[in-house]
Formats: structure tokens, C-alpha cells, sequence
């Protein structure tokens, strides 16, 4: 019997995540040092699963100031919409489906602004991990505000649209 989203969520005791979707945390690296950041000390590493559903099937633009790596678990295939600092858009689609060009990782720079988004499949869900370095801290994490993302990039102004909130 194939899973659906509520399982995924119950099985990996996931809970809701300010920008949508689910997550729990997986990993801190506790037994490194501590990084020491502009924000603050930071563990080495952080990871998390990182689910989006029928639901709630869109990430919100969101900044963080670390790297992070995404790894495709499995479910459908997720779309993310990378904006650089210059302005540049990039559409990436995480997915099983590598001979279609569907990447399997993702890695965003610190300072990319990131949104991500289920693409219709027969799961109804999408789920990923992620490892964050230096580690997450909600400190490092600043969400879109449209007015703001607008004025920035306004050429992007239809995706910004759809993927932030009032």
C-alpha cells in the first residue's frame, strides 16, 4: 500500500513549518564545536525531513544566511525557484526522474532567496531532507515580504505573487 501525505507526516512525526509544508528536525551536530557566526554561535550542521502535500504544497519565498543542501526522498517532484542577488531566476525541479533533467540535490547559497512548490503527481506529496551549515537557527531565516521582493525584483513579480502571503 502506498503512503499517503498523512502517514508520511505521522511516521516521521512531522509538525508545520512557518514558510508551509512539514518538517522535523533530524540532526544537530552536537558533538563538533559550535561555529561562531555573525548571528551567533551555530552548530556545525542541522538537518530535517521536509514535506509538502496537497495541502499545503508551496514553500514560501524565504532567505537563509547559511548554505543548504536539499536531498529528493521521494513522493512527486517539487519545484523550487531560486532568485539571486543579481536577479537572476533559477527553476529547478527535484525529482526521481533524473533522465528528465530532475536533480536528486540541490545546493542554495546563503542569501539565495528560495520558494518551493509540489508539482501535481499521483502521491500527493513531496518529500525531501536538507542539511543546513552552518546549522539552522530561525535567526539566520527571513521571509519574503511581497511588497519588498516586488520592489526588488520586479521582473519576478507573477512568482513573487503566488509565492509569498500579504
Amino acid at each position: 500500500m502506498q503512503p499517503n501525505s498523512e502517514d508520511i507526516i505521522a511516521a516521521l512525526d512531522l509538525e508545520p513549518h512557518v514558510e508551509g509544508g512539514y518538517y522535523r528536525r533530524t540532526f544537530q551536530a552536537d558533538q563538533q564545536p559550535l561555529v561562531e557566526t555573525a548571528g551567533g554561535p551555530r552548530y556545525a550542521m542541522t538537518t530535517i525531513f521536509y514535506l509538502l502535500t496537497a495541502e499545503s504544497p508551496i514553500g514560501r519565498f524565504h532567505l537563509n544566511k547559511s548554505d543548504i543542501v536539499h536531498y529528493y526522498q521521494l513522493g512527486d517532484a517539487i519545484e523550487y525557484n531560486l532568485i539571486l542577488a543579481d536577479g537572476t531566476l533559477k527553476t529547478v525541479v527535484m525529482g526521481s526522474n533524473v533522465m528528465a533533467g530532475e536533480c536528486l540535490q540541490l545546493h542554495v547559497p546563503g542569501g539565495v532567496w528560495k520558494a518551493s512548490r509540489l508539482l501535481e503527481g499521483s502521491a500527493g506529496f513531496g518529500l525531501i531532507s536538507e542539511a543546513v551549515t552552518p546549522g539552522f537557527d530561525y535567526a539566520d531565516m527571513q521571509m519574503g515580504d511581497r511588497e519588498r521582493l516586488i520592489e526588488a525584483f520586479v521582473q519576478h513579480r507573477d512568482l513573487i505573487e503566488r509565492m509569498t502571503v500579504d
